[in-house]
């Protein structure tokens, strides 16, 4: 297991990640390239399985792997409660060691975070690996100019309040029955990196009182169109397709998610 990955997807996050995160156009998407481009696949990041449990509901040989092993136990039991018996593996992508190949892997908003850009380079490298012969990586990419809120900042100017403050309400002991509750703030925009840093504050109740108030801090990698090519070109893949969010369509500069197509020759 790789811990050298720096997230939030812990405690109160990982819980309402699996309360709350369980729809999206991307399930339909993805149960749709499976299909057509082979399994067995792999679900990188899989999380508490927003995309995994749907996938295995619909009869779909699909593995899932992701750092957090928080967010792996809500997937397990929400598995479990339908009967399905996911193969999981909490590994970070960049030191993937997984026991079987794929036809297909995919990384659905999980690749950039948490870790270097040398260890985002790694996990092309150790998809690459990982995929059988004539295999495809599909790679959700969300570049820079799609965040509403961190794009104005690249201008120097604009991110001269960072970081934003934490609300004054935040950890306020609720009236109702509320259990936990999670707050965001933008820390840091560097603009030469192409890299944002936010942090997660998350504050657990229990009977009226705060048990645990933490802060998690999680830097996010950007890359445009063509440097990420390079980069899938420089593992090893060749380059497809690029799609624009979950469309079946090319990718256009009103697009704010690319989704790479790359195979293993």
């Amino acid at each position: 297991m790789n811990t050298d990955v720096q997230t939030w997807h812990y405690g109160a996050v990982a819980r309402h990640w699996a309360e709350n995160n369980t729809t999206g156009p991307e399930i339909a998407y993805y149960q749709r390239q499976i299909e057509q481009h082979g399994q067995p696949a792999l679900d990188a990041g899989c999380g508490t399985g927003r995309l995994l449990i749907p996938l295995l509901r619909a009869g779909l040989d699909v593995d899932g792997c992701d750092v957090s092993g928080d967010m792996l136990a809500y997937c397990q039991q929400t598995a479990e409660r339908e009967g399905l018996s996911p193969k999981l593996y909490q590994q970070a992508l960049h030191g993937l060691n997984l026991p079987r190949h794929y036809q297909t892997i995919f990384a659905c908003g999980a690749f950039g975070i948490g870790v270097s850009r040398q260890q985002d380079f790694m996990a092309l490298q150790r998809f690459y690996d990982h995929l059988l012969p004539g295999g495809l990586l599909i790679l959700e990419n969300h570049p820079a100019y799609g965040q509403e809120a961190s794009w104005p900042m690249w201008q120097k100017d604009a991110r001269k309040h960072l970081p934003e403050p934490w609300p004054e309400y935040a950890g306020n002991i609720p009236e109702d029955d509320t259990e936990y509750e999670l707050y965001y703030r933008l820390v840091a925009v560097n603009p030469l990196e192409q890299q944002t840093t936010g942090e997660m504050r998350t504050v657990v109740f229990k009977d009226k009182q705060i048990v645990s108030d933490t802060t998690f801090t999680l830097t996010s990698n950007f890359y445009f169109r063509h440097e990420l090519q390079m980069l899938l070109e420089k593992a090893g893949f060749k380059v497809e397709a690029v799609e624009g969010g979950w469309t079946d369509a090319d990718v256009t500069a009103d697009d704010d998610v690319m989704v790479y197509f790359a195979r293993k020759s």
